[in-house]
Order: structure tokens, then sequence, then C-alpha cells
């Protein structure tokens, strides 16, 4: 069986509905997190990441959108809205590391308007160790390499939103 990622609320290939759009930063979305399910990881997974990275968002960098660890390897899905600060609908144990908006939360699309529609990919990743070992105010750049020295296996979609 493939490892697989996917939502009923995003379709792969799709454009992503207004109300996943971030709240500030002259977006007015409601800023929620979609429903997100994976399965297939491959045996000795230990827990699992999940990452929202926008490629190209004009920063030279990209943009991470919600940075996601610590999953425990029993859970396969996120409910709607997951991603709300605070972390109270989260899995207990998972952690949300701060993303590029300086918020530990989802951050929703928020590309500048008049771009062509910018590229979303969400990717869980199956880890091969129980926990991510960084400090709570790791930026998402040490988060990220810490998460791929410990991938087994990852599974993407991608879907596109603009302004």
């Amino acid at each position: 069986m493939p490892f697989t990622l996917s939502s009923p609320d995003i379709a792969a290939g799709s454009t992503i509905d207004q109300r996943f759009e971030f709240d500030s930063f002259g977006c007015s979305g409601a800023n929620q997190s979609p429903v997100l399910r994976w399965s297939g990881e491959p045996a000795g997974t230990k827990s699992f990441a999940l990452n929202v990275y926008d490629p190209d968002a004009p920063t030279g960098s990209g943009f991470w959108h919600w940075v996601l660890i610590d999953l425990p390897a029993g859970v396969h899905e996120l409910a709607a809205d997951a991603g709300a600060k605070g972390g109270a609908k989260l899995p207990a144990g998972a952690r949300q590391i701060r993303n590029d908006y300086g918020i530990y939360a989802w951050g929703g699309m928020c590309p500048p308007p008049g771009d062509k529609p910018h590229r979303y990919i969400f990717t869980v990743h199956a880890l091969s160790v129980p926990r991510i070992e960084v400090p709570d105010d790791a930026p998402a750049a040490l988060a990220g390499f810490m998460v791929n020295a410990n991938t087994l296996a990852k599974a993407s979609f991608t879907a596109t939103y603009g302004r």
C-alpha cells in the first residue's frame, strides 16, 4: 500500500477555498486548517510530521504556513481547524512550530494580490523517531532539517491559491 496524504477539503491539483485563507496581512479568510488524512506509512514509523509550504512566495526562500511535529504514530487524521492557536484541537503530544507569519498555528494562504496563483505543498513525513528534538521556539527551517534527517517516507499533494 503506498503512503498517501489527502484531504476531503482540498483536492490535489485544485484551487483552495477562501475559508483556508489567512485573516491578516490584507487577507480576510477564516484561517482554518483543512481536514488531512494519511495512510500506508512504512513499518517502523514512530511518529509523523506535517507541513504546508509555498515555494512561490516572493521571499527568496518560500514560506512555511504550518509546521507540525511529534504526531503520534497511531494518528492518521487531523480534524478541521486542528491548527488553531493554542493547539487544543491537536492530538496529544503534537507540537506546532512557529510558521513564517510568526505564529504557532496554521497560517492560511495569503499570496500578494495580482501574483499568479501560488502552489501550496501539503506533506506528511513518516519518521523513524518518536519525537523531533528541537526547542519549542525553533524556527521552521531547523524543524524541517530535523524532520528530513529522520524521514522514512513522505507523501504530498499540491493545490493552488491566488488573489
